[in-house]
């Protein structure tokens, strides 16, 4: 008999460019992201409650996320959660990770990801709507792959856009708080807000930027309009999930031909233009939060040892 199964209480400590290298990397190795399993949502009185599993030949792993509306309004976090992770060839548990915060780095990193494969050479100004945890997240994994040099806020909340602002320019940015109109001028925009309606006129984005929302996974929700759906190009995590989740491209009638996927994507398979939009909408899916998840066991090593465990 062999004795119970080591259970690691992980902190997460890897940093946006770690993030999406883990990413990247699967990706590289081949995952096909229309066949990861597809994502369970229950409603229960607080809101809703995610099963998301994954699984490669070195790693299983599975989150149980609470998306929690009314939690922020008592000062507690919207997104709640724990990430389990496995022994791929045994599903043996070997580590335990806080799901929030795994989601709060995974998200950005994606986002971060796709933006850096589609942005142009000359990327200078992004414009982010929200002043949440998602939006410092995507400050941070942004500026880390691109070459910024300024950061537009537009929230609802004045104290909170301006506490962004500040962050921004802690981390060495020019920052300021404005309006939806700033996209006008924007080379990349990222909408991290729980809007259920357009953020901005889709119609005033200039035709190099790069576009990317990240707030909803529902099919009746979305930040963009269809005039912004309508004349950019279109690229996914997964069409298969897009399909079902993604409200943006729903909602504004998107074919499904017309999405190209992130594997695609960072692969080189796609063919990116800069004379349109290009437009990043993701909605979260469990691969990615395996990725990182394994990416920090193999930082951390087992308990009791030091050093990396294995390759993804």
């Amino acid at each position: 008999m062999t004795g119970p199964a080591v259970i690691d209480q992980l902190e997460l400590t890897l940093d946006h460019r770690a993030a999406v290298e883990a990413l990247e990397g699967m990706l590289l190795d081949g995952l096909d992201v229309e066949r990861c399993p597809q994502r369970s949502a229950v409603p229960v009185p607080a809101g809703e409650l995610l099963l998301m599993p994954a699984a490669t030949g070195a790693f299983a792993g599975v989150k149980i996320a609470g998306v929690a509306p009314a939690n922020p309004a008592a000062g507690l976090p919207r997104i709640t959660g724990s990430y389990l992770l496995l022994d791929g060839p045994t599903l043996r548990p070997v580590a335990l990770l806080d799901g929030a915060a795994l989601t709060a780095l995974r998200t950005p990193a994606v986002t971060a990801l796709a933006v850096r494969e589609l942005a142009g050479p000359d990327i200078a100004h992004l414009v982010v709507f929200g002043a949440g945890p998602q939006a410092f997240g995507h400050v941070a994994a942004l500026r880390a792959v691109l070459p910024l040099e300024r950061v537009t806020v537009v929230a609802r909340r004045p104290g909170s856009a301006d506490q962004l602002a500040r962050y921004a320019a802690e981390l060495g940015l020019s920052a300021a708080v404005g309006g939806p109109e700033a996209v006008a001028k924007a080379d990349v925009v990222v909408c991290c807000t729980t809007a259920r309606t357009p953020l901005f006129d889709g119609r005033l984005v200039p035709d190099g930027a790069v576009v990317a929302a990240v707030g909803s996974h529902e099919p009746d929700a979305r930040e963009v309009d269809a005039q912004l759906v309508g004349r950019a190009d279109l690229f996914v995590e997964a069409r298969a999930v897009a399909r079902r989740e993604a409200g943006d491209l729903l909602m504004a009638g998107a074919a499904e031909e017309r999405l190209i996927n992130l594997s695609e994507l960072v692969t080189g398979t796609a063919v990116v233009r800069h004379d349109r939009p290009r437009f990043f909408k993701s909605v979260g899916m469990a691969w990615q939060d395996l990725a990182v998840a394994a990416a920090q066991y193999e930082l951390t090593g087992p308990p009791g040892e030091s050093g990396p465990r294995r390759s993804l």
